[in-house]
């Protein structure tokens, strides 16, 4: 190997490090473990549906770890069973989230506006808490939440008040987490994903007229998927990354630039 491309591989590499990726039993979630596996990664895999985990745990020799995130009781769990099975984790990506209701917003239920904000904010920033003695026990770690451009703009026509709240949340929780704990060189960024297939918007590419209104309001002439966002995680998680902390990456097709 040349020296340009083994500087490269050492830009990327995480061979040997403990990773813990949320929402992993389907989408980004699994596309973002398979990439940090493809590269060297030990890979912990958390979501509610078991059977999918134990299929793409055994794929990638990781380790599954079944929670529904939305309970916050039941997230103190995730991190020692990961130290138990893994070792120390020293990536954290936060991958999970949903929306749990459509309402518009002065409609929006009590119970769906909880529960949203549990899954997409407050369970990242409990797992955060949770990994961060062993990051600084070990002199360097990486957390990376997964937002959206909802956390942004808003999106006409698509009614999401609490989610674009949760995701928000997540950026401003990113940069806080950054500033307070870059002394123990642990690293804290946002990824904020355009539109791309995935459970929650599928019903948007199945209709024709949401398509043509997303295939006119993204100026890149190609129609967005979860490695695009992965590329930008990649870069985060690993040593390319190393100077960067604090910041919200958005990975859009040029949506939020125009």
């Amino acid at each position: 190997m040349s020296p340009e491309r083994d500087a490269a591989a050492r830009m990327f590499g995480l061979e040997g490090r403990v990773a813990i990726v949320t929402g992993a039993s389907s989408g980004l979630g699994a596309a973002v473990a398979r990439a940090l596996a493809s590269l060297g990664a030990r890979v912990a895999v958390v979501a509610r549906r078991r059977d999918k985990l134990a299929e793409l745990a055994e794929r990638i020799d990781g380790f599954a770890v079944a929670c529904d995130l939305s309970d916050l009781d039941r997230v103190g769990s995730v991190v020692p069973a990961v130290v138990e099975g893994l070792g120390p984790p020293e990536i954290l990506v936060n991958a999970a989230g949903t929306m749990f209701t459509t309402e518009r917003a002065e409609s929006e239920p009590l119970d769906a506006v909880r529960r949203t904000t549990d899954l997409n904010l407050l369970a990242p920033f409990l797992l955060a808490q949770a990994v961060f003695p062993h990051m600084r026990a070990v002199g360097r770690g990486v957390i990376i939440n997964v937002s959206s451009i909802s956390g942004r703009v808003g999106i006409p026509g698509i009614p999401q008040a609490s989610y674009a709240a949760s995701k928000a949340g997540l950026s401003g929780l990113s940069a806080e987490l950054a500033v307070q704990w870059a002394k123990h060189s642990i690293r804290v960024n946002t990824v904020a994903p355009g539109f791309f297939r995935s459970e929650i918007t599928g019903p948007l590419y199945e209709s024709e007229r949401a398509a043509e209104y997303l295939r006119r309001n993204t100026p890149l002439p190609k129609e967005g998927t979860a490695d695009d966002i992965v590329g930008a995680i990649l870069w985060l998680a690993g040593d390319a990354g190393s100077y960067v902390t604090g910041q919200t990456v958005v990975v859009d097709g040029g949506w939020t630039a125009r």
